[in-house]
């Protein structure tokens, strides 16, 4: 018997037991189907974020200070002298007080995020106005009541009017509105358009307190990166007497450790999609001996009429084969549906959920290619074992 027979009656048998082959295809469905959506949903993620921190450059360091055993902490102060000690290596320090905040312009009101900060700031994460203008030294300088926002909270409490020149409280205090900043994120809530920019100085008095635990500093090269942490880090240990009480780390840090993560989500997938496909092949051999098992008397006027061993073994070879082959793309179907039409769709759901679509070819060809490889393993017991049947028992089997 040749291929093409083979297939034929593979496809035949396949057709006369429709709702039994597609619950034998059921598991191996589910299986490639969420590998490949679940692939798709950790790289679209990993890739949103590399992107956001490539978008801030190799050459910003960010300090974060954790501890309070010491008699003093770093001010910004202390590290603008730092700066002007190292000219040819730093280019701007920014400092970052954050919290949320209650924000209110006549009858509306809204809660946002705040973050007090320096002029330097609109540099170091290129944040832009789009009318008035940005944080200066003077309003530092004498904790000027005066703010930026977000075209999210612009949209919401001033409802398509020029903010700027408007007074709005925070937290019950008055504050004036001096720039409106560039759309980042379409205007949406819970997004880089929702903030709310002050002074730092007058963000430790609003949040009553002088420790500033966020610094970004901007190194001059690529290059001075190096240099720069480590200076940071001497500096930074005198401050403290331990080098646990403070993080100095960069974007490249921060992907480096993305990147392992997601090397450890892989392998995590990699676990459940092998879970899945096995227990897909289970049920494909459970299937198939139940296949032999009702075929016993065909098999033997088969073997009677001269059909070989090999035909035999082939035929059913084929025939689970097909049915993991044609789960697995359906399953690949699914799964780029999934891609398309659900994380392709979350950032217009929520601004949280800004994941990109990612399309991996090297995925679909691995998933497809172990619902094939799962199909022949666990077909190749039942195939075994209709291919030894002896003829004259089995034209005797009722």
């Amino acid at each position: 018997m040749g291929l093409i027979q083979a297939y034929k009656m593979a496809i035949k048998s396949i057709w006369g037991n429709k709702v039994r082959s597609f619950l034998t295809m059921l598991g191996v469905i589910i299986g490639v189907g969420s590998v490949i959506a679940a692939v798709a949903f950790a790289q679209g993620s990993t890739k949103s974020i590399t992107d956001s921190l490539q978008g801030l450059g190799t050459n910003l360091i960010s300090i974060s200070i954790t501890g309070r055993n010491s008699n003093r902490n770093v001010s910004f102060e202390d590290l603008q002298k730092f700066a002007e000690e190292n000219p040819s290596e730093i280019s701007a320090i920014a400092p970052q007080v954050s919290s949320s905040v209650t924000l209110k312009y006549g009858t509306k009101t809204r809660s946002t995020s705040l973050t007090g900060t320096s002029p330097e700031y609109e540099e170091i994460k290129n944040v832009h106005v789009q009318s008035g203008r940005f944080l200066l030294s003077f309003d530092n300088d004498f904790r000027q009541k005066v703010a930026i926002i977000g075209t999210a909270v612009a949209n919401d409490i001033f409802e398509g009017r020029n903010p700027v020149g408007q007074n709005m409280k925070i937290n019950g205090q008055i504050y004036k509105v001096v720039g409106l900043l560039q759309q980042k994120a379409g205007g949406q809530d819970q997004s880089d358009d929702d903030v709310v920019i002050i002074p730092v100085t007058s963000a430790q008095r609003l949040s009553k307190s002088a420790v500033i635990r966020n610094f970004s500093v901007q190194a001059t090269t690529p290059e001075a990166v190096s240099s720069v942490m480590e200076k940071l880090n001497t500096m930074l240990t005198k401050i403290y007497n331990n080098s646990n009480s403070f993080r100095v780390f960069n974007s490249e840090q921060m992907l480096s450790t993305l990147n392992n993560v997601t090397g450890i989500m892989m392998l995590v997938l990699g676990g459940i999609a092998a879970i899945s496909l096995i227990v897909g092949g289970i049920g494909i051999m459970n299937i198939m001996l139940v296949s032999v098992t009702e075929r016993t008397r065909e098999i033997g006027i088969r073997k009677a009429i001269g059909a070989k061993r090999r035909s035999i073994l082939v035929q059913f070879l084929i025939e689970a084969a097909m049915v993991t082959g044609m789960g697995g793309v359906v399953g690949v179907l699914i799964g780029l549906g999934i891609i398309k039409f659900v994380i392709g769709n979350l950032s217009k759901i929520s601004t949280s959920f800004n994941i990109q679509p990612v399309y991996s070819l090297q995925w679909i060809i691995i998933s497809f290619g172990i619902s094939l490889i799962t199909g022949i393993v666990f077909g190749l017991f039942p195939a075994f074992k209709a291919s030894k049947l002896n003829p004259i028992q089995a034209l005797r089997f009722e």
